[in-house]
């Protein structure tokens, strides 16, 4: 432990870790079937654009192939020393990154960048680029935060919920239960509806929406696990009160 405290301060020992995933995870979509729901997800995605995309964390490691070579696009990733080799990966894939947590509280957005990177990520909105984020409470797997709600509201964009699921995988054994994808099989990419934020949003307009992301999520993933041939688990959490057709290809970068 002691070891890998010290290797992972190491830029170089995090740029090879970053490398050597995006080319692992490369070579897992091109390996996999991948069905999307709905059919036509791109046609209607493109009349959105630009737009917040979310998911849970722990199924976000495959989400940069979902976007076409005319997309751009950034991610919100945390500034741990973990999260760079994360960073590095997206970086590699051509997704950029914008560093910070979706933390609300402000003296968590002040320690882990979260106010500096919800405007970040508005301005990158409004320069019309997509980005991306978990949905998750930092470190509470599972649970709509109020962070994607309120970038919404501010920026005039929609939200739209993807869930990920491959039929062969690892389940780490971290607090997001992260999986790790396994090649040459089957995977499921569904979209939910969409949620959008009024601009003049109060506060029970925001719980509204965090907890249509949270439904969302939850039937996007039960969607996806089950075209993998997977029983998904089904159970409905909330949140800490003061938590603010089908169609097929093999895969590849591009889509």
């Amino acid at each position: 432990m002691d070891l890998w405290r010290r290797l992972r301060r190491s830029h170089g020992v995090r740029l090879a870790l970053g490398r050597s995933m995006a080319a692992y995870l490369r070579f897992v979509w091109r390996t996999s079937r991948v069905t999307m729901e709905p059919a036509n997800l791109y046609e209607l995605a493109d009349a959105e654009l630009p737009m917040i995309l979310t998911f849970w964390h722990g199924q976000h490691f495959l989400t940069p192939f979902l976007v076409k070579p005319y997309h751009r696009g950034k991610v919100m990733i945390s500034r741990s020393a973990d999260a760079d080799v994360n960073a590095i990966a997206a970086e590699a894939l051509g997704i950029g990154t914008i560093r910070g947590s979706g933390a609300m509280k402000v003296t968590d957005s002040n320690r882990k960048g979260g106010l500096n990177a919800t405007l970040e990520m508005i301005r990158t909105l409004e320069e019309g680029t997509n980005v991306a984020m978990t949905a998750d409470i930092p470190k509470i797997a599972r649970i709509a935060g109020l962070g994607v709600v309120t970038i919404a509201k501010h920026s005039g964009r929609p939200i739209y919920p993807v869930a990920i699921a491959t039929r062969y995988r690892i389940l780490a054994k971290s607090w997001d239960r992260a999986a790790i994808h396994l090649p040459f099989g089957t995977a499921a990419v569904v979209a939910g509806d969409g949620v959008r934020v009024p601009a003049d949003a109060d506060a029970e307009t925001l719980e509204a929406a965090r907890r249509e992301i949270q439904r969302q999520l939850e039937v996007a993933t039960a969607r996806a696990e089950a075209l993998v041939g997977r029983r998904p688990k089904t159970m409905t959490r909330e949140a800490p009160a003061k938590a603010g057709e089908q169609g097929s290809h093999r895969g590849s970068p591009n889509g």
